[in-house]
Formats: structure tokens, C-alpha cells, sequence
């Protein structure tokens, strides 16, 4: 067989065929969209201090975009072309979690559309909005019950084999409840206003809870069966991202909660929505804290131990930057200039994370070295 070193400039050489590409694409994918998708809001969330970041972040948005709708067809064509292949995702224990990222990817593409396709041309964009943040919802609803009743039914599991990947589908709701927060500030009807910021309250409560018990449940499998294996690496960051994204969650709706419960004739709740938002946000963020620096220290030894590259890696990416995100506007709530700079330098390090991540995966996805479907190992 011909290798990859032989024909280095040759496209998915890896491969026995290029239609192994559509054959061996799995949700793993959608996370390339989410780590490009939480940089570009980073960044805008900074073009306030630096406005040169403005056009960098859309752009970044854009390519994102990009990303998504080429996920989206590789992976509705392995439905077609490859159905009872792709149905298989439902019985496999790891594969099958990383459908949430799917949902959590089209989030980030919704919060880039509200902040910079509306600003360029007009509200009309904001029924778009509307109806994909729906949409998201649906999806984020779905994973949130459907993948843990897999898990219950169909799957095998086994507590020393647990990862911080059981979090993603959970998660999805949080991330789609952010995004309603972000909405509800473009929507003019007011009884409109109330109902997505009402669900978006639900939606982080259907997903908060679960995740830190499943969180609890994940102390307790570190503790006694120790770190999992090097290639799972990434999966330490996972845990920082609920806990940063529930901190982002209190911040966003608390922030527009007030307004909303005002103009829909509830003063009493006006009165400790926003309080409410920030101290949540503040308590979250401290949390995060401390799996920001457990997830440091246990990457460190990875890398002191041999750190090999897979898509995994994109793991790194959207809980450090929903936590970057979380300190700026945290830092914006309080007027403290601490949460801000923080959240900048780890922005900053993101960036420089997403450059490595994003390079080692054109050149992986190239190759056709990424590309392998772990549902169907069997037939290899």
C-alpha cells in the first residue's frame, strides 16, 4: 500500500479510497466548529478594548461557517450514502456523545450571526436567527435525553473507562441557553422576549445540574482509576466547559433579564434578575477556576509523558475560550479590571492554541489520517 511519506502532497493518501472520507466522518468533526466558533466570539467580545480584533473575529466567524456547512454535508452524505454504517453511532459508547457537539456548533454560528451579519445588513437576519436558535434547541433537547437513554439501553459502560466526554450532549442546552440570552436583546416583541428568555432559564437549568453530577461522578473515577489514556488527553478540559458556560449563561440572561421582566409587567423579578445573574456568574467562575488549574496541571503531565495529536485536541479549545469569555464579561459586570485582563491573556492563548490545533488538523484531515470511524472499528 502506498504511504503517506511516499506522497506527501498527494490528498487523503491514507485512505484505500477518498470516499472513505464520507464512509469514516463522525460527529468528532463538529468540534472543529466549536473551537473556531468560541474564538471568533472571544475576540468580539475584546474589539471593544481593540477594535482591529472586529474584522479578525468576523472573519473568523465566516470561516466558520464554512466549517460547519462542510461538516454538515460530509456527514448528511454518510447518512445517505452510508445509513446503516451511521446508524451504528447510537450503540458506541464514545462516538455517540459527540453528536452534542453538533448542536453547540450551530450556537456559536447563531451568536455570530446576531453579532456581525446583523450589524452589517439589517434586522431582517434576526428571524433567521430566531428560527436556527429553534432549531438548536430541538437538537440540544434531543442529545440532552436521547444519548444518556442510549447509555442506559444500548451501550456498555464501564466507571474506569468514564471520560469527561459524557458531558457533550448534556452541555448543549447550556450553550443553546446563552445563545437565547444574546437573542432576546435583538427581539422587539415583548411577549417574544419573554418566552426565549423564560426557556433559555430552563434550558440551563435542564443542563447545569446534570452536568455537575456528572462532574461529581468523574472526581471519583479520577480518584480511583487515575488519569485515562494519552489519547484522551483533552478530555480533562471538557469539565471547565459547563461550569464556564453556566458562569456565561447567568452573565448573558441576567444581563438582559431585567429589561425583559420589566417590559412584561413582573418589577419583582426585574429587581433580582440581574444581581442574581452576576453572583451566579461570579460563584461559576470561581469553579472554573479550580478546574482550569486541575486540567493545567494533569495537560502538563500528558506532555512531560508523550502527547499524540488527534481530533480530541479540539477539547482544548471551547472550554478555554468559554471560560476567556466568561472572565470578560464578568470583568465588564463587576467594572473589575482583574476579570478582564484574565480573560484576555487565556483569549491569548487561545489563539495560539487554535493555530496549533488548526494546522496539525488541515494537514491531518489532508492526509486522510483523521478520518477513522471508531463505530466501525469491527470491520477494519
Amino acid at each position: 500500500m502506498t504511504s503517506t511519506a511516499t506522497h506527501p502532497l498527494k490528498p487523503f493518501a491514507a485512505l484505500p479510497h477518498p470516499r472513505e472520507v464520507i464512509r469514516q466522518f463522525t460527529p468528532n468533526w463538529f468540534a472543529v466548529t466549536m473551537g473556531t466558533g468560541i474564538l471568533s466570539l472571544c475576540l468580539h467580545a475584546l474589539s471593544d478594548s481593540w477594535p482591529p480584533l472586529y474584522g479578525l473575529a468576523e472573519s473568523i466567524w465566516w470561516l466558520n461557517v464554512v466549517l460547519f456547512l462542510l461538516c454538515t454535508s460530509l456527514y448528511g452524505l454518510r447518512w445517505v450514502l452510508f445509513t446503516q454504517e451511521a446508524r451504528r453511532v447510537f450503540a458506541h459508547g464514545s462516538v455517540s456523545m459527540f453528536l452534542g457537539t453538533i448542536p453547540m456548533g450551530l450556537a456559536t454560528l447563531i451568536n455570530g450571526l446576531l453579532l456581525f451579519a446583523v450589524p452589517r445588513w439589517g434586522t431582517g437576519l434576526v428571524p433567521l436567527a430566531e428560527a436556527l436558535w429553534w432549531l438548536d434547541v430541538a437538537m440540544a433537547l434531543a442529545c440532552g435525553v436521547a444519548i444518556p437513554y442510549a447509555m442506559f439501553t444500548r451501550q456498555t459502560h464501564r466507571i474506569e473507562q468514564m471520560t469527561a466526554i459524557w458531558l457533550l450532549p448534556v452541555v448543549a442546552a447550556e450553550v443553546a441557553a446563552v445563545s437565547g440570552g444574546l437573542l432576546v436583546g435583538y427581539l422587539v416583541d415583548a411577549q417574544q422576549q419573554l418566552l426565549v428568555l423564560s426557556l433559555s432559564y430552563a434550558l440551563w437549568a435542564y443542563s447545569v445540574p446534570v452536568a455537575l453530577s456528572i462532574m461529581t461522578i468523574l472526581l471519583l473515577r479520577l480518584a480511583l482509576h487515575k488519569l485515562p489514556h494519552a489519547n484522551m488527553a483533552a478530555s480533562s478540559w471538557l469539565a471547565l466547559g459547563p461550569v464556564a458556560t453556566a458562569a456565561l449563561g447567568m452573565l448573558t440572561l441576567g444581563a438582559q433579564a431585567p429589561g425583559v421582566f420589566l417590559a412584561n409587567g413582573l418589577p419583582a423579578l426585574a429587581s433580582v434578575a440581574q444581581g442574581t445573574g452576576v453572583i451566579a456568574g461570579l460563584l461559576f467562575w470561581g469553579l472554573g477556576f479550580w478546574w482550569l488549574g486541575l486540567a493545567a496541571l494533569i495537560t502538563l503531565r500528558y506532555v512531560r509523558e508523550g502527547l499524540p495529536f488527534n481530533l480530541g485536541w479540539w477539547g482544548f479549545t471551547f472550554p478555554l475560550g468559554a471560560y476567556a469569555l466568561a472572565s470578560v464579561r464578568l470583568g465588564e459586570s463587576l467594572g473589575l479590571g482583574l476579570f478582564h485582563t484574565l480573560g484576555a491573556g487565556l483569549a491569548g492563548c487561545l489563539v495560539l492554541l487554535w493555530l496549533t490545533v488548526a494546522s496539525r488538523t488541515l494537514r491531518g484531515a489532508w492526509r486522510g489520517e483523521l478520518f477513522v470511524a471508531p463505530c466501525l472499528a469491527d470491520d477494519q
